[in-house]
């Protein structure tokens, strides 16, 4: 077996292990799905063993990609067993990119973007603004979400799969659920066969939102993954070909879901809207990340999330401090968040259809990290920000 078979194994006998205890997953999408059981490891210890073998291995063939990818399983392996890195070099070690931050300045210059842009829709800045948007875009019934989320995405999908140069079928199944977790909702699979859950708690819709979120999660997602997972059923491919949001290809999967509208669907205002909004609103959430795991107070992290985004409730601050600064695996992967939609945003917004049409065509043949993005748009902004940023 090849070193990249090995790491699989042990992925595979790690994430049955995390499931059969009620934990999260450590795979999300399984591009090479197979029918061989893996019994699991023991404990974390065990796994932690596994993979510090797999690095040594990797580091001795030189082969430095699966060095790192498995370098960011043992980081987050060593956060199950309590050990807090700095957010940092957690990040890096996880994400593949700093957590440095950006620029008062900066986020900033955004927010009057995203003021402007919500202007344009007649909605103010202030307290009622994400109700008043939600009122603009138009409120859907949730009965009718699963059907309209489909029909949406089969209404752009032929403009994605120009873009991308996706060829792959994917079989959909939406669930709905309801769990006392962050997310609204989250996408998981194997081969081609996606599963799309929409947590009735948290998931709100308009018409609006219906299409942003085809895009992002069948579009930006499932398309994606399963194109990679028919590359894998053609080629011998040399990467890893198991996600785990922990890992270094998150930051290219959230970042192109979120931004994906800016090179589908430039014209759609409302919709563009929406990016814009997200995108300050999601260098917010990172200034929360970086404050909570650098010595910021509490009450000065609410008083910051106040003054920024004046329509947060309480308790939505309450939960991204907690994700952030108390969950292993969300102080990794919530910053691919940040991370991912500045990149793709600027690329949207400067780069040009040479440069971006590659990156979309090369992000959907297979994983990128961000040293990939990087070495793709060498002139592009530096991945999970620029640093010297403000403390709140």
């Amino acid at each position: 077996m090849t070193l990249r078979d090995d790491i699989e194994t042990a992925l595979r006998a790690w994430d049955a292990y995390e499931r059969q205890r009620g934990c999260p997953a450590v795979i999300d999408y399984d591009c090479a799905p197979t029918d061989v059981e893996i019994p699991p490891v023991a404990d974390r210890i065990d796994a932690h063993a596994r993979f510090t073998d797999l690095e040594r291995r990797a580091h001795a063939e030189d082969q430095p990609h699966l060095a790192d990818r498995v370098g960011a399983h043992l980081a987050y392996l060593r956060a199950l067993l309590g050990e807090h890195q700095p957010l940092d070099a957690y990040v890096q070690a996880t994400q593949g990119c700093t957590a440095a931050g950006w620029t008062d300045d900066y986020i900033t210059a955004c927010r009057d973007r995203a003021i402007s842009a919500i202007g344009a829709c007649g909605v103010t800045w202030g307290p009622d603004t994400a109700a008043h948007l939600d009122e603009a875009e138009g409120p859907v019934p949730s009965d009718d979400v699963p059907d309209l989320i489909r029909a949406a995405a089969t209404e752009i999908e032929p403009t994605v799969r120009r873009l991308t140069g996706a060829t792959a079928d994917y079989d959909l199944t939406i669930e709905r659920v309801d769990l006392d977790v962050y997310w609204a909702y989250w996408l998981d699979g194997a081969g081609s066969k996606v599963r799309l859950r929409l947590n009735q708690r948290n998931a709100r819709f308009t018409a609006v939102r219906l299409r942003q979120f085809a895009q992002h999660e069948i579009l930006g997602h499932a398309l994606q993954a399963a194109n990679w997972s028919a590359n894998c059923t053609r080629n011998d491919v040399p990467w890893v070909r198991l996600t785990s949001v922990h890992a270094q290809q998150q930051v290219l999967m959230e970042g192109l879901a979120q931004a994906l509208p800016l090179f589908t669907a430039p014209d759609d205002e409302p919709l563009t809207t929406r990016i814009r909004v997200d995108h300050y609103l999601q260098l917010v959430r990172a200034e929360l990340h970086r404050a909570i795991n650098t010595g910021t107070s509490v009450a000065d992290c609410v008083d910051h999330a106040r003054d920024r985004v004046p329509f947060w409730k309480d308790s939505t601050i309450a939960d991204a401090l907690t994700d952030r600064g108390a969950d292993p695996l969300l102080r990794s992967y919530l910053w691919s968040y940040p991370a991912g939609i500045d990149w793709f945003v600027a690329l949207a917004d400067t780069a040009g259809p040479e440069i971006s049409g590659t990156i979309l065509r090369t992000a959907y043949q297979r994983p990128l990290t961000p040293a990939d993005l990087a070495q793709l748009w060498p002139s592009g902004p530096r991945i999970g920000g620029p640093g010297t940023p403000d403390t709140p």
